[in-house]
C-alpha cells in the first residue's frame, strides 16, 4: 500500500531501482495556446550543484552519464490519465559524488503563452516499483501557485548511506532559467 505523503514529509526508499511518475492535469482555462509541462532531474553533489551539465536530464538530455537517472521522453500535450512524464531510477549505478536529486516541473514558452501553475491542477509526484507497478509513495500537490510558472515538486536524497524522499511542492517564477542558475 502506498504512502501517501504531506508537504516536507520524508520516508525512506528501500528500492534501488524504481520509477518516479509525475503528472498533472491542465484547467478548463483557454490562454490560446497549449501547454507543455516537462519533467526534469538535477543531480546534486554535497555542495548543492549539479556534479557536471551531463547531469542535468531532462527531454534534451534523457539520460545521465553514469546511467542511473533515465528520463523516458517529453510528452508535449499531458493529455490522458496517470503519469504525463516518467524517470527511471537507478541507485546502484549512481555517481558516487552524489547526495540529491531533484525532480522539477517547469511549463515551456511559459511567459509568451502566458501560462502559469495556478493553470494546473491535480499535480502528483510518486515512486512506483518499476517491475510489479506497485506504488510506494505519493504526493499530491494541493497549492495554488498562481504565479509560479516552475515546481520542486520533491527530491531525493542521501543520509547516512541511505536514500530518502522528501515531498518539496515550492514553486518559482522564472521557468527551468531559474532552477539551472540556482543549482548551476
Amino acid at each position: 500500500m502506498a504512502i501517501n505523503l504531506e508537504k516536507g514529509q520524508r520516508v525512506a526508499v528501500e528500492l534501488p531501482k524504481f520509477t518516479v511518475g509525475l503528472g498533472w492535469d491542465e484547467n478548463n482555462t483557454d490562454t490560446g495556446a497549449d501547454f507543455d509541462l516537462d519533467a526534469s532531474a538535477f543531480i546534486l553533489g554535497e555542495n548543492g550543484k549539479i556534479l557536471a551539465d551531463e547531469y542535468f536530464v531532462f527531454y534534451n538530455n534523457l539520460a545521465s552519464p553514469d546511467g542511473a537517472v533515465e528520463h523516458t521522453g517529453d510528452n508535449l500535450t499531458g493529455a490522458g490519465t496517470g503519469d504525463d512524464e516518467s524517470i527511471n531510477i537507478d541507485l546502484s549505478k549512481i555517481d558516487p559524488r552524489a547526495t540529491e536529486i531533484i525532480f522539477v516541473v517547469t511549463i515551456h514558452k511559459c511567459e509568451e503563452r502566458r501560462q502559469n501553475f495556478g493553470q494546473v491542477r491535480n499535480a502528483f509526484i510518486r515512486i512506483y516499483n518499476t517491475a510489479n507497478q506497485e506504488e510506494i509513495l505519493r504526493y499530491d500537490l494541493d497549492e495554488d501557485f498562481s504565479v509560479e510558472t516552475a515546481v520542486e515538486f520533491g527530491r531525493l536524497y542521501k543520509r547516512g548511506g541511505q536514500w530518502k524522499f522528501e515531498a518539496i511542492g515550492t514553486g518559482m517564477k522564472g521557468g527551468l532559467a531559474e532552477y539551472l542558475k540556482k543549482y548551476n
